[in-house]
């Protein structure tokens, strides 16, 4: 599901980014509003403490930046770009725990973020710039991740949260787009319709994630993920047409190979812990 996002979103380039953005917030929350209800959790909520909920805005706010980022990646067709943060992202969340965390790196990581290192470097001599909407996914999604780390909730309880958080602001702008008579949907049911299933499209996959997760060992999801950014990948270079000259296929090969490096020292630290204690 989450490969297919570039299919999905492309359709959705009639309106503008921010636009986009705020449809998904508002729709996202209106289905995770049902879903509560369904399961007779909705009073939850109230239960949340002042302070849980500055983290759950830091959240929100993470979020909302890679949602925004990734919606303008794909409707100006630089799709290719947004896989590549998501395949830079388990690193950059390397990076975050030794900077934060002051977690220690052991060899086979430091190999890997240094050959990430110098594929940002290859494919920012490639683009002429820094690849920007890679770097900015890569670090809002990992931010994201760091927040939800401490975040003493449930997951459709925080992603509910998060949609309360965002959903004034999104409202905001959507009625200022009615006001100023710039809104996409204010004459066409076809485009509010696929506005709508922004809701289901963000939660169905998170819903499915959260239910894998209990059954599958944290490696195996780990490894797993990598199958998002190759299939948008796959995507952006089969279908959209995206150029892809040597030189960025050379930056891709250093990701892969450090993703290679950590996942393969991942799974050994994982059977190593589980070996029995003489």
């Amino acid at each position: 599901m989450w490969g297919l996002f570039p299919a999905f979103f492309g359709l959705l380039a009639f309106a503008g980014p921010i636009e986009i953005l705020a449809h998904r917030i508002l729709w996202t929350l209106v289905v995770m509003l049902i879903v509560l209800a369904v399961l007779g959790r909705l009073g939850t909520l109230r239960g949340i403490a002042p302070r849980v909920w500055l983290l759950v805005a830091a959240a929100s706010a993470a979020i909302a930046i890679n949602w925004g980022v990734y919606v303008y990646g794909v409707t100006s067709e630089q799709v290719v770009q947004c896989a590549l943060g998501y395949f830079i992202n388990p690193l950059v969340s390397v990076l975050l725990g030794v900077v934060i965390f002051r977690e220690r790196l052991d060899p086979a990581q430091i190999v890997a973020l240094v050959l990430a290192g110098v594929a940002v470097i290859v494919l920012t001599i490639d683009y002429g710039h820094p690849p920007y909407i890679a770097l900015i996914l890569a670090c809002s999604f990992a931010t994201y991740g760091l927040v939800k780390k401490v975040v003493p909730l449930d997951p459709l309880r925080s992603l509910t949260a998060e949609g309360l958080v965002a959903a004034p602001l999104a409202l905001a702008y959507i009625g200022y787009l009615f006001v100023i008579g710039t809104a996409t949907v204010d004459d066409n049911v076809g485009q509010l319709l696929l506005l709508l299933v922004c809701g289901p499209v963000t939660t169905l996959p998170l819903l499915f994630f959260g239910a894998a997760a209990q059954r599958l060992p944290l490696v195996t999801m780990g490894i797993l993920q990598y199958l998002t950014p190759a299939l948008q990948m796959a995507w952006g270079v089969a279908v959209v047409g995206e150029d892809m000259p040597g030189s960025r296929w050379i930056g891709f090969g250093l990701i892969w190979i450090a993703l290679v490096v950590f996942t393969t020292d991942m799974v050994w630290r994982v059977r190593r812990s589980r070996r029995p204690h003489p």
